[in-house]
């Protein structure tokens, strides 16, 4: 077994056990294998160990690996989304996790429909009030959705959020608490299904699956 399939392995049986500390099934969880600091090789590898889904932050970067990679994978965007990118963005990514403005929704509507593409998207939500990170206020959510859902050609799936660095994960805990409990929220007052929470990274998503993750977003734990 190599090193990437170990890494795996590892990570897998992480989520299922904290799957099992909260009582969910580990088929709820699905693994985004990120793969920014990656090679195309180390890819290859990962998918031929199980990987599916794999992550980038940048589209640029993207764009270089698909040409490889290809359809051989889910391509997800996790990182900030600017709008001179979204035409490219629409093109490979089946989940773009990183919509955090109106003007971004409209901008991916429109390129998503010249090719006739419905675009899945979460909405990124900064819960730990962070300058530094991007993301609406949760208090901003409900105005957000609404006029977020107006656009025929993107389909909201849920929320996103990245945690502050702490030195104990514990210490996140409240902010992924507080993510899963917006979805609620927002399910209740919009009569929605939103279901998807995209939250949790190799530092901390052993605490995200306890609180809910649907996505965890993992590259250091799998090409260390």
């Amino acid at each position: 077994m190599t090193m990437i399939a170990e890494n795996l392995k590892a990570v897998t049986q992480r989520i299922s056990r904290s799957c099992e500390k909260s009582g969910r099934p580990p088929s709820d969880v699905k693994l985004v294998c990120v793969t920014k600091e990656a090679d195309i090789a180390q890819i290859e590898e990962a998918l031929t160990s199980g990987v599916k889904d794999v992550g980038e932050n940048r589209v640029q970067d993207a764009l270089l690996k698909y040409k490889a990679i290809g359809d051989r994978a889910v391509w997800h965007l996790i990182g900030h989304l600017q709008t001179n990118k979204v035409r490219d963005a629409v093109k490979i990514f089946s989940l773009i996790h990183s919509i955090d403005s109106v003007h971004l929704a409209e901008a991916i509507d429109k390129e998503a429909k010249k090719i006739n593409k419905i675009q899945d998207i979460l909405i990124q939500v900064n819960t730990s009030g962070e300058e530094s990170k991007f993301g609406i206020k949760p208090d901003e959510a409900a105005d957000f959705f609404r006029k977020a859902s107006l656009y025929p050609n993107i389909n909201i799936q849920g929320l996103m959020a990245i945690a502050p660095e702490v030195d104990d994960p514990e210490d996140v805990r409240p902010f992924f608490r507080k993510l899963r409990e917006l979805r609620g929220d927002l399910n209740s007052m919009l009569n929605t299904r939103y279901s998807m929470l995209s939250m949790g990274m190799t530092s901390d998503f052993e605490i995200a699956v306890e609180e809910g993750a649907t996505i965890v977003r993992i590259g250091r734990a799998i090409f260390k």
